[in-house]
């Protein structure tokens, strides 16, 4: 029971800031970020909502899958970013769309959540539930990142990607899993709210969280490095040996966008010639859970995907979330 990638579309905003344009705000650099980074421009949400981002990547997913919005059974949005605390992003996007009826929930596992949400949507399609599954990715990544910090603020961007996934008899396998324990090395809390019954203000368990300030994105630097240096590459030959492959039959590896370090590194640890791996980090930066999807949408776009072909999906990401999915394209 395997899965089929039946159609793909991305948007990413018009808004376009350059390293040159970083140094006018911090004190930086376009050759620190590139040199340490891989990282020339991203794209910035000018006035668009990620509901509405999601919405436009979905809708050209739709179209190139050739079928109606009433053929849908399924939204599932991937954000950490989302417009409202609730409803879910997925069922703001169903209502632009026009979608009457589908289950719509979001998926928060950071910029792991395109690859557990398209483990989620195999689990669906191979008990029979569902025929086709939207997955829309949608990140405003901006929103959370302090722009005087140099050292966070040049890495991220903005931007959307949706893919609609249907049943194939070919093979599909996975490895998903957690390290709760680095809770604390990404996350950004939500700010505060005033309420005229509380009397105490909140006690974080982790010191570490407890002191940082509220909404903008606090990362360990070193610490996320060691792991997911780790960790991709084990996601990757752990969900391939599931598959009964060897990670020398990938043909192509789409990483998480998040650093070019990051990626070279685990390129290094698996020992595979680095024209299989797709990385456009130097246009988009890293948007999230949107960097898998948005990937696989341009590699179809050029032409690259073509049927037989063993693709590997492999992200990381703040919880620690990480994992890998390999399947016949």
């Amino acid at each position: 029971m395997g899965i089929k990638i039946k159609g793909c579309g991305y948007y990413v905003p018009e808004l376009v800031a350059s390293n040159e344009d970083f140094s006018k705000i911090v004190d930086t650099s376009d050759e620190w970020i590139t040199t340490r980074t891989g990282i020339k421009t991203r794209h910035i949400a000018n006035g668009e909502l990620a509901y509405q981002m999601g919405a436009n990547a979905a809708m050209k997913a739709i179209k190139d899958a050739g079928i109606e919005l009433s053929d849908i059974d399924m939204i599932i949005g991937t954000t950490v970013t989302a417009d409202c605390l609730t409803p879910s992003m997925a069922c703001l996007v169903g209502k632009e769309l026009g979608i009457e009826k589908a289950m719509c929930f979001d998926v928060n596992a950071a910029c792991a959540g395109y690859v557990f949400a398209l483990d989620i949507a195999h689990k669906y399609l191979a008990c029979g539930d569902c025929k086709n599954i939207l997955i829309v990715s949608s990140e405003i990544v901006s929103r959370m990142v302090d722009y005087t910090d140099r050292s966070t603020c040049v890495l991220f961007g903005d931007g959307a990607a949706a893919t609609v996934v249907s049943y194939s008899d070919g093979e599909y396998k996975s490895y998903i899993n957690s390290d709760p324990q680095g809770a604390d090395k990404i996350f950004a809390k939500i700010p505060s709210t005033p309420n005229p019954f509380r009397t105490q203000t909140p006690d974080w368990s982790d010191e570490r969280m407890q002191e940082a300030p509220e909404l903008f994105m606090q990362m360990a630097g070193n610490d996320v490095y060691k792991f997911a240096t780790t960790i991709m590459p084990e996601a990757v030959k752990k969900a391939s040996e599931k598959a009964g492959w060897e990670t020398a039959d990938l043909d192509i590896i789409i990483p998480h966008q998040a650093n070019i370090r990051i990626v070279q590194t685990a390129i290094k640890k698996l020992k595979l010639p680095e024209d299989k791996f797709y990385i456009n980090i130097q246009e988009y930066g890293n948007i999230s859970s949107a960097c898998i999807p948005l990937a696989l949408s341009q590699l179809k776009e050029m032409g690259k995907l073509e049927s037989g072909k063993k693709v590997c999906l492999v992200g990381f990401g703040a919880g620690l979330t990480y994992g890998a999915a390999v399947f016949e394209y």
